[in-house]
């Protein structure tokens, strides 16, 4: 697959209007019946095809992330049909009607991004968008979507369902963010009443009342915190913390990822909400490292000597100064990277790597008092777990 998504036509009007979408529209590729051919196609890259257009689906629905159809919606309907799988894995459909008035969401509206999509061809072609989810219609938070624009992961999936109907339906919400980015909500309008927000999980459950909850936190949950908060709630990730790393020339990935594992576990804290490794530009090279950072998606960030010495630490080294002109690697690396004023683990050193942690502080968001109010409770319960490790 060259581009994420594919027109497909099957009438006169609408190769017409498919043409000239995918002229505006870039990434999109075209597929159409080969008796509207025009002579052009091969030059333009565009797909003809023969009989039915249910016999190319489903290749088209392992091709593209998105399939914007222009069919009437019930027959695109009957014809997706046998072929859906998962709203995780299904690609997001959007259909436009022959005469181009609207573009409606059909298909993974929020996982597989079609209400997105809908909005963005719809502006194109000068259409009405139409999106029936009723997060989207109620504008409010979509539990699928919550903090996917932050790189936020969601660890506990199970009860995403019906989490979404307490919210839509106006049941009570208690969302606890120990961290995170704050400004997810964006609507211009307050957050609703029976959205609650609370700035550790200690605090929703002291005497709160919710009937669901989503969590934000870049914690290991006790049991005793799983059992109140996600029973009918949703875990989500995320990228808050930053590794500051140090290690001898050749230390194995292996060495390297046991030390991370074993350090995070004891400070209980989620590998899931690692944004990045820092270390010193003497290892930007280092394989294991690389390896890393490769396996699990994250940058490595590196640092001259001369930034990593501005930075002043509780423990500097005359060794590793001697060997890398720097008094430490770990510990400014993860502050420098994460703009912490202060460490979650100042260093410590196991085998051949040294680690540090950091939090990442969030800004508080403008967009309503209620979210202003959790980032200043985040920023209290992140310093309490702090100072309780």
């Amino acid at each position: 697959m060259s581009k994420p998504f594919a027109a497909v036509a099957i009438t006169k009007h609408g190769v017409e209007m498919a043409r000239s979408l995918v002229e505006s529209f870039s990434g999109t590729d075209l597929y159409y019946m080969s008796k509207f051919a025009r002579g052009d196609e091969e030059e333009k890259g565009y797909h003809m095809f023969e009989g039915s257009v249910k016999l190319i689906l489903p290749d088209l629905f392992k091709k593209y992330s998105g399939l914007i159809i222009i069919i009437s919606l019930g027959a695109v309907v009957r014809m997706i049909a046998p072929i859906l799988e998962d709203k995780k894995k299904d690609p997001a459909v959007v259909v436009i009607d022959d005469r181009g008035e609207h573009v409606i969401s059909v298909l993974s509206g929020h996982l597989g991004g079609a209400n997105e999509l809908t909005r963005q061809v719809a502006a194109a072609i000068g259409a009405r968008p139409v999106i029936t989810t009723a997060s989207d219609v109620q504008q409010t938070i979509p539990v699928d979507l919550f903090g996917r624009q932050f790189g936020w992961e969601i660890e506990s999936f199970e009860k995403a369902t019906p989490v979404s109907a307490s919210v839509v339906n106006e049941e009570r919400v208690a969302v606890v963010q120990e961290t995170g980015e704050t400004g997810w909500w964006t609507y211009e309008k307050p957050l609703p009443s029976h959205i609650k927000v609370y700035g550790s999980a200690s605090e929703a459950m002291e005497g709160a009342e919710f009937d669901a909850a989503l969590v934000i936190t870049d914690r290991l949950l006790d049991a005793g915190e799983e059992a109140a908060l996600l029973g009918n709630g949703v875990l989500y990730r995320p990228r808050s913390l930053v590794l500051g790393i140090g290690c001898n020339r050749g230390t194995s990935a292996e060495e390297i990822e046991g030390v991370i594992a074993e350090t995070l576990a004891e400070l209980k804290l989620s590998i899931r909400s690692v944004r990045n490794i820092a270390t010193i530009n003497l290892k930007a090279d280092e394989e294991g490292l690389l390896a890393v950072c490769r396996k699990h998606k994250w940058e490595l960030v590196t640092y001259t000597p001369e930034e990593l010495n501005a930075v002043e630490l509780p423990n500097p080294s005359e060794t590793v100064f001697k060997y890398t002109g720097a008094y430490g690697v770990s510990e400014p690396a993860a502050r420098l990277s994460s703009g912490a004023s202060s460490w979650l683990l100042e260093k410590r050193k196991s085998g051949n790597v040294t680690i540090s942690v950091t939090r990442i502080p969030f800004a508080a968001a403008p967009a309503s008092s209620s979210t202003a109010e959790a980032a200043a409770a985040t920023e209290t319960a992140a310093a309490r777990q702090v100072a309780q490790k």
